[in-house]
């Protein structure tokens, strides 16, 4: 589809997405000892120019749900919490469980089913289709469970994906977990294959960078473009053609985070198309 969009980077497995005057925040999460700096946390004053806030949580594993997200001025902010049906009860938003559909505004939601806790979300704003996982994902380790685990889960994971196979993603943000040990990408790779979003992006890698942009940097396909956000803050704008898609990415200077100081960005790309797999190879030999 055609369109665009600005994906930020917070923490962990926490995105928004920009989408017209729409903003689309998943598992926000400042992580457990704080590892968000307060300076690229949320704020009320930056979420006042949009119409519309959807404040999603996938499921209660404490990485994926931050109580601060309820600290914002919902009581004057046009936010809307939409939250899975295993947090507690008394947590606030429209509660979701698997096969649900929900409309606010001009966007619709659909809840679809994890391997893990709660739900994934597949979010549509106009023309613009996202999804954000959660904790859906082959999960698996292959060096401690039997075989017959190994096929329990990757039964359990082929089910849940086969649904949104269907679908039309533009954005994608999907678990890349090394703790796993071998095959830890094996829930990613197969998404990509099955799926065909256009721009995949790792999230939930443990504090470790090395491994989002490892995986982008050979993960991509024919259909799908992948790229790590990895720094707080770190965002990317988006444009989507039909048959194109451009990326500019920027990330916060390093004093960026000192409250005192301005927060001035600095781009790390220009733009590109995808369309080679080796353009950013480190082959030794010249194509």
């Amino acid at each position: 589809m055609a369109g665009t969009a600005t994906v930020t980077f917070f923490h962990h497995s926490g995105f928004s997405v920009e989408i017209q005057d729409t903003l689309l925040v998943f598992d926000y999460w400042r992580g457990e000892n704080n590892e968000l700096p307060k300076a690229a946390q949320l704020k009320n004053q930056e979420l006042e120019k949009y119409k519309q806030i959807l404040i999603f949580v996938t499921h209660d594993h404490e990485d994926h749900f931050d109580e601060a997200i309820y600290a914002l001025d919902h009581e004057k902010l046009p936010i809307t919490y939409v939250v899975s049906d295993d947090l507690p009860i008394g947590k606030r938003g429209k509660r979701m469980k698997a096969g649900e559909t929900l409309k606010i505004g001009e966007t619709e939601i659909r809840a679809f089913d994890s391997t893990d806790k709660g739900v994934s979300f597949y979010v549509t704003v106009g023309s613009m289709h996202v999804f954000h996982a959660g904790d859906l994902n082959l999960w698996h380790w292959r060096e401690e469970s039997t075989l017959r685990e190994i096929a329990q889960a990757e039964n359990a994971y082929y089910e849940a994906v086969r649904p949104i196979e269907r679908l039309p993603i533009d954005i994608a943000m999907f678990p890349v977990d090394p703790r796993m040990g071998g095959l830890f990408d094996a829930g990613a790779n197969h998404f990509i294959m099955a799926v065909k979003p256009r721009l995949f992006i790792p999230m939930h890698w443990q504090g470790r960078p090395e491994v989002a942009l490892d995986f982008a940097r050979r993960g991509r396909t024919k259909y799908t473009e992948t790229l790590a956000l990895t720094k707080p803050r770190e965002r990317a704008e988006l444009a989507f053609t039909e048959h194109e898609l451009r990326i500019h990415v920027f990330t916060l200077a390093p004093d960026a985070f000192k409250e005192q100081e301005p927060e001035p960005e600095v781009p790390l790309e220009t733009a590109y198309a995808p369309g080679d797999p080796f353009s950013d190879t480190d082959l030794p030999v010249k194509l």
